[in-house]
């Protein structure tokens, strides 16, 4: 008799946590899983609700959910079940801001989206119709579009998440975004987990954006993207991107995969990268920028591996904003990192790939474009492979970088013919100080593993690169720095001599080095001006 007393008020509490389930499925609020009605309505109204009742999940169910901007409110879970979708709404006018987000929330507390559904942005049919509204005048912007893509502005995000505490996003799928995939400014207790990120429908497609935000922690994601994988971006000069660890993910980017930067006003602080697996990546594995006046300090980087990406390492310190101060760049250390950097261009026959700004000739096979005027989609610019480099400004320098337990293998089949800097002028690489900042901004470099210029305590210990077919240039060139400790770096062969170049460089300290060459005849040690 107890037992089924028991079993009544069990089966009492099942059948009341089921109706709460029921009475917070967006469905019971009216939504439609039609593929064709927009639910913003619907959903918002329970958004709402649930909210202003103290909190606690709105289920999307399995099904084809529509809709436009819905706004995400202080204790919501946003809960996608197993097989539910929500689309993105493919008419323009249901994005209410610009640069919208197709979900949204701003100053809000405890908010999370959670299950192992998807939400779609459908970037391809938005982008037909802002086009057409582009066309007709029903949407007024700078006429780049024509020439270029819609603006950042026009364009619509999937996730928008601003000013917000305490903000958990986990296990979803977002896919096929217009511009960003997902953008979190200023929010403090952020974590994203277990996440996947498949967007290559469109330009500008990042995979994950963190701006200015405080205590995130990233892990277990997959991206794949259209732009960089995971980007931090700091657009307030008073504040910035502090105490961040990222652990456990998977890239494939027609960018960089690991970024800091360019958006860099603020800086970055205490950032900690772990395991990451990076493939088929256009730019830099790991790039680190401080070119619009921030501090960036005290950043770990360890275990990376890198198959098939355009760059490895790329640090640079600039002075993009020139209404400011230049920003400064020091506490790096990047270790237990195997990249391999292939001859060809990475991310080929990606839906969109990175634009070819360092294409040898006779790699790029595209169909000329109307009115091109190249001979065939994309021009031909003279550049060797590019190295990693390590590069500051005329009196500030990048300060205090160690790199350790680095193999980079390249693709080498330089050519003298493609480009050639003699090493009697390799003061002439142009600083191009305000330029957008890439690895590939300096256009031919005169090394072929690591490039550094404009920097101080410089250390590498048990570092190897090599090259798979020959490179005429050399493997290191130190220009202009203070302090430099090779220890124990290896590059197995050098068809032309120095193996390394030290140019207006004091406080070389060498260690075991094992070149090819013996040291006397590997290292030189030069006052080019």
């Amino acid at each position: 008799m107890k037992l089924n007393v028991w079993a009544l008020i069990i089966g009492i509490f099942f059948i009341a946590g089921c109706n709460q389930k029921i009475k917070n499925s967006i469905t019971s609020f009216g939504a439609i899983a039609d593929g064709k009605t927009n639910n913003a309505v619907a959903i918002q109204r329970l958004i709402d609700k649930v909210s202003a009742n103290g909190g606690g999940q709105v289920i999307i169910p399995p099904g084809n959910f529509v809709t436009g901007t819905i706004y995400l409110k202080s204790g919501v879970d946003l809960h996608l079940a197993a097989g539910a979708c929500l689309l993105g709404s493919t008419d323009r006018k249901d994005y209410k801001n610009e640069g919208a987000g197709l979900i949204e929330a701003k100053n809000q507390t405890n908010i999370s989206i959670s299950g192992s559904g998807v939400i779609d942005g459908r970037a391809q049919e938005l982008m037909l119709d802002i086009l057409q509204k582009l066309r007709s005048g029903e949407i007024i912007q700078d006429n780049m579009w024509r020439v270029k893509r819609p603006g950042e502005g026009v364009r619509t995000v999937i996730l928008a998440i601003d000013y917000c505490t305490n903000v958990t996003v986990s296990g979803i799928t977002l896919k096929n975004s217009s511009g960003w995939v997902q953008n979190y400014t200023e929010c403090t207790n952020l974590i994203i987990d277990g996440i996947t990120v498949q967007s290559t429908a469109y330009w500008n497609n990042d995979g994950i954006d963190i701006t200015d935000c405080k205590k995130v922690r990233i892990t277990n994601c997959f991206i794949n993207s259209a732009d960089d994988g995971i980007c931090l971006k700091s657009s307030n000069p008073n504040s910035g991107c502090e105490d961040v660890y990222i652990d456990s993910c998977k890239i494939r980017s027609s960018a960089s995969a690991f970024k800091m930067g360019t958006a860099s006003s603020g800086g970055f602080r205490n950032i900690k990268v772990r395991n990451l697996e990076i493939y088929d990546t256009y730019r830099s594995a790991i790039a680190i920028e401080s070119v619009d006046g921030g501090v960036v300090e005290n950043i770990d980087i360890q275990n990376i591996v890198a198959r098939n990406t355009g760059n490895a390492i790329f640090i640079k310190r600039g002075k993009r904003n020139i209404s400011r101060k230049v920003g400064t760049l020091k506490g790096i250390y990047i270790a237990n990192v195997k990249v391999e950097v292939p001859l060809n261009k990475p991310d080929q026959g990606y839906p969109v790939e990175g634009p070819p700004d360092h294409l040898k000739p006779g790699i790029d096979k595209m169909p000329k474009r109307p009115g091109s005027f190249h001979i065939y989609g994309h021009p031909w610019l003279p550049y060797n492979l590019i190295p990693s480099s390590i590069v500051g400004l005329p009196g500030y320098p990048v300060e205090n970088v160690t790199i350790e337990n680095v193999e980079i293998s390249y693709g080498g089949r330089s050519s003298k013919e493609i480009a050639y800097i003699p090493l009697n002028a390799i003061t002439s690489v142009p600083e191009n100080e305000s330029n957008y900042p890439e690895f590939s901004m300096f256009g031919e470099l005169p090394s072929w593993g690591f490039y550094v210029r404009h920097a101080e305590g410089i250390k590498m210990k048990n570092v190897k690169v090599f090259y798979l077919e020959d490179d005429f240039r050399p493997a290191l060139v130190f220009d202009d720095v203070k302090g430099v400790a090779l220890e124990n770096f290896t590059v197995p062969k050098a068809i032309e001599l120095p193996v390394a170049l030290f140019n207006n460089t004091t406080g070389i300290a060498l260690k075991n080095l094992k070149f090819p060459v013996s040291e006397e005849k590997g290292v030189m040690i030069t006052n080019y001006k």
